[in-house]
């Protein structure tokens, strides 16, 4: 058995959970949409997945009409990874040992992964003397790092919002531009990143579709709560019909109810 599961999730209605698959593969993902007669096929405008090629190629392949969108939540999560990595290594190369209490830089770790957008003015100003503070082989790559961050959390903020060509293109260039500038592997590899996947992202600015569903089922209802109370599943058909009888308990009492 193959502890990984891929669930399909109806983002658009109120389906919940559609079907679930042993295994992570291209091929499980294939096999399960060429299951599906065809006019259902034709009908998937959009899909929205986290960043896994696995699934990019298979809905390359099936089916190939349906526009992929990027979930944001993946990318500002790396993002912020990218920035615990500068934090970590110059921490590292500096003190010559991992930041723990008493490093300015370790204990201001939590509020560095916050968006700038959600910050009142003073406390990003506080949070900027804290870092120039620092000796400036710690503080100015990390300064550095959160603030590319932030240019990539303004340019997503734009999503829902109808942004122009031009807007999208001025925000990009300041993000490219920061990270080429700034000379740290950990962002020339965010860069690469955004690159690779900017036909995804771009659609994700237009459509503002993001597959929060799938993992509120996937993380809550699958992982969490069914998982957990069986103690662990040897069969991977009882999962899927326990995992598909939880996913839809909402829609039957909602049916009932008229």
């Amino acid at each position: 058995m193959d502890r990984w599961h891929v669930g399909f999730v109806d983002l658009s209605g109120k389906q919940g959970l559609l079907g679930q698959v042993e295994g992570r593969t291209a091929q499980a993902v294939i096999d399960w949409l060429a299951d599906r007669d065809q006019a259902w096929r034709d009908a998937v405008q959009y899909v929205a997945i986290d960043m896994c090629t696995i699934f990019k190629s298979a809905i390359r392949r099936v089916p190939p009409q349906a526009t992929l969108v990027v979930d944001h939540f993946h990318l500002v999560q790396l993002a912020n990874q990218t920035l615990t990595e500068v934090r970590r290594r110059v921490t590292v190369t500096h003190r010559g040992r991992r930041g723990r209490k008493g490093n300015r830089e370790w204990e201001l770790r939590n509020r560095l992964t916050r968006s700038a957008a959600r910050m009142r003015g003073e406390h990003v100003d506080a949070l900027l003397d804290e870092l120039s503070n620092l000796p400036r082989v710690i503080g100015a790559p990390i300064t550095v790092a959160w603030n590319a961050k932030a240019d990539l959390l303004d340019l997503f903020a734009t999503a829902r919002t109808r942004p122009d060509r031009e807007q999208v293109r001025d925000l990009l260039y300041r993000f490219y531009r920061r990270c080429a500038d700034a000379d740290l592997p950990e962002l020339q590899r965010l860069a690469t990143t955004v690159e690779t996947w900017w036909p995804e992202i771009l659609a994700f600015l237009h459509t503002g579709i993001t597959n929060a569903g799938s993992e509120d089922t996937n993380r809550v209802i699958i992982i969490k709560t069914i998982a957990r109370d069986a103690y662990g599943f040897r069969n991977p058909g009882n999962q899927r019909l326990r995992t598909r009888c939880a996913t839809t308990r909402r829609a039957r009492g909602h049916l009932d109810a008229r």
